[in-house]
């Protein structure tokens, strides 16, 4: 196997056990910075840049550094594309998504209502059109991508009132990441809004938020919201497999050597790995803190889901029309969701089904 293979394929541990040391000793230092959209509060999430830079540093011997920053400490958390695209920084770690003030294909970066699983998602982007298509589109932004991790499947947020029915979202004052799920709840009644998770809390405390949607048991649980919102709905159909990733500047990246950029892209893939693991494994003890603690944890009304799909549909298409890169990109990805789907009825759908039934 040649270094970049093993660089590309193990992680930290694995490509240390090979033997096979990156060949960084005849290169001059490389010192990076990134700057993250995420407080360091959210360890699952900031931790994945961490975990990152960590890798990197290991595996250049120490030849190849990148200081990670949290969201606040450079710049805003959502100045990070603009910093990218001015060539004022090297790398970024945010949900794409964040940016469809600009253009509304940086959902497909992330997430999008009824769109992708985190599996889904991964084997699009890897192994499907995914990543080609996006960093098609980035490169309009001087930047390529990398993934930084997927939350998983996502809660669908909380409420200071009972969701009954659709009715009950009209007027609601909500706090939610993306621009597609903004418009689709838009069409229900709801005033999106977007804000940094830091700023969330309070404006729940003082009645300017009614609701909040952010990740799921653990990230939320750190942050409060069962404090000031009883009510935590699932799941979160805007969001079934949310992608952040790592970007990086086009300019910075083509600098690098090939053995530097073959060890960024393998700390990038050890850190997604990990992120993605961790929340399997904190969410569910989390959530039972959570339910302990007297939170209000319900379904949304089948009503509420169907209403949110006939809306994200028509959001769906109303920017096909307007949008021809964007119709591409979705509509690739719609064909290799009905592939997924269609495998899982045979895998773990069936699977996951018998074993919700059985004691183990």
């Amino acid at each position: 196997m040649d270094r970049r293979s093993a660089l590309r394929h193990a992680g930290i541990a694995g490509v240390l056990a090979t033997g096979i040391a990156p060949a960084v000793h005849a290169q001059s230092a490389v010192r990076w910075r990134l700057a993250s959209s995420f407080p360091k509060s959210l360890d699952t999430i900031f931790g994945s840049a961490q975990v990152m830079a960590a890798t990197v540093k290991a595996l250049s011997g120490g030849k190849f550094e990148i200081s990670t920053h949290a969201g606040g400490e450079l710049m805003p958390p959502f100045a990070v594309v603009d910093s990218l695209q001015n060539d004022s920084l090297e790398m970024a770690q945010t949900a794409p998504y964040y940016f469809t003030g600009k253009d509304s294909i940086f959902a497909f970066g992330c997430a999008v209502p009824f769109g992708l699983t985190a599996r889904q998602m991964d084997s699009w982007m890897e192994h499907g059109n995914g990543r080609k298509l996006m960093d098609a589109f980035y490169g309009n932004y001087k930047m390529r991508s990398f993934s930084s991790g997927n939350t998983g499947t996502q809660m669908g947020g909380w409420y200071r009132k009972e969701i009954k029915s659709v009715a009950d979202l009209k007027g609601l004052k909500m706090r939610m990441g993306g621009g597609l799920l903004g418009e689709a709840m838009n069409k229900l009644g709801v005033v999106s809004q977007n804000m940094p998770a830091g700023d969330v809390y309070s404006a729940l405390e003082k009645g300017t938020l009614d609701a909040t949607e952010f990740v799921g048991p653990y990230d939320d649980e750190k942050l409060g919201f069962n404090k000031v919102a009883p009510y935590y709905y699932f799941p979160g159909w805007w969001e079934g497999g949310a992608e952040l990733e790592f970007f990086v500047n086009t300019k910075a990246y083509d600098a690098l050597s090939v053995e530097n950029k073959a060890i960024l892209e393998a700390a990038c893939n050890v850190a997604a790995r990990d992120m993605t693991a961790k929340y399997d494994a904190v969410n569910p003890g989390a959530l039972k803190r959570l339910v302990a603690a007297k939170t209000r944890l319900m379904p949304f009304p089948k009503d509420v889901l169907d209403a949110g799909f006939k809306a994200s549909m028509e959001v769906f298409a109303e920017h096909e029309a307007k949008s021809p890169e964007f119709k591409k990109i979705h509509q690739d990805m719609r064909a290799f969701q009905r592939d997924q789907i269609l495998w899982g009825r045979f895998s773990e759908q069936r699977y996951d089904s018998y074993m919700n039934t059985v004691k183990i």
